[in-house]
């Protein structure tokens, strides 16, 4: 019989709606005026990660062409700052799909944090495949 007691709908107990709940509405604050290149806009932290990129592009390409003994730790430098640049990269996916999503944006919030993960990703890969050659680079000692 307690069991019975403890299933039966009481005053205190509350149904759930049937309909969802209303949405809230987003304050939308309204963002300032940006010079833009189609949909993207062009801001000083993307015009510095775009820089990046490429010169730590240019400096690999340049250690790849380089042959003797300090091509190893040329490349491995040239990773660890391509993976610092990508995880710049990931951190401003991150703060991008966030933003996107408190404004009710949530296909371009998945967007942003596909790209923030796999740039982050990325930037994993640059960092093991830095430290490998680093480690490779060292003369080994008995």
């Amino acid at each position: 019989m307690a069991i019975l007691a403890t299933l039966l709908p009481s005053a205190l107990m509350t149904y759930r709606r049937d309909e969802p709940a209303p949405r809230r509405a987003v304050a939308r604050a309204q963002e300032p005026p940006t010079a833009r290149l189609g949909p993207i806009p062009i801001t000083a932290t993307g015009i510095l990660i775009v820089i990046a990129l490429i010169g730590s592009l240019a400096y690999l390409l340049y250690a790849i062409t380089v042959r003797d003994t300090s091509q190893i730790p040329l490349l491995a430098s040239g990773a660890v700052v391509l993976g610092l640049v990508f995880g710049a990269v990931a951190v401003v996916g991150a703060r991008a799909a966030w933003r996107s999503s408190v404004r009710g944006r949530d296909g371009r919030a998945f967007a942003h944090a596909l790209v923030g993960g796999i740039a982050s990703l990325v930037a994993a890969a640059c960092f093991a495949g830095a430290f490998i050659m680093a480690t490779l680079s060292q003369n080994p000692t008995t």
